[in-house]
């Protein structure tokens, strides 16, 4: 009888597999010509979403010390008012 018993998985589900994907290299890293500056809105605005919030690492694929950097970079172009903080709201 113990053997017909399904998985004891979250409420007898099948366990699920988890798929592997390469993970993306950080592109300040491969290119070292590319530098984070504040003032260069068109390279930060890769790595915020429309509503504006920062993307994160495992998105972008940033390493950890360019990430900090992207994100300092960022906070400090919205409040200069380069960047937006959030997306901009329209009236219909």
């Amino acid at each position: 009888m113990a053997e017909d018993r399904k998985p004891s998985g979250a409420a007898g589900r099948t366990p699920f597999k988890r798929r592997f994907t390469r993970r993306k290299g950080c592109r300040f890293c491969a290119d070292k010509a590319l530098t984070i500056d504040y003032k260069e809105v068109r390279t930060l605005r890769y790595f915020v979403t429309e509503r504006g919030k920062i993307v994160p690492r495992r998105i972008s694929g940033n390493c950890a010390d360019h990430q900090r950097k992207v994100r300092e970079a960022i906070k400090r172009a919205r409040n200069i008012a380069l960047m937006p903080f959030t997306a901009g709201h329209y009236l219909d």
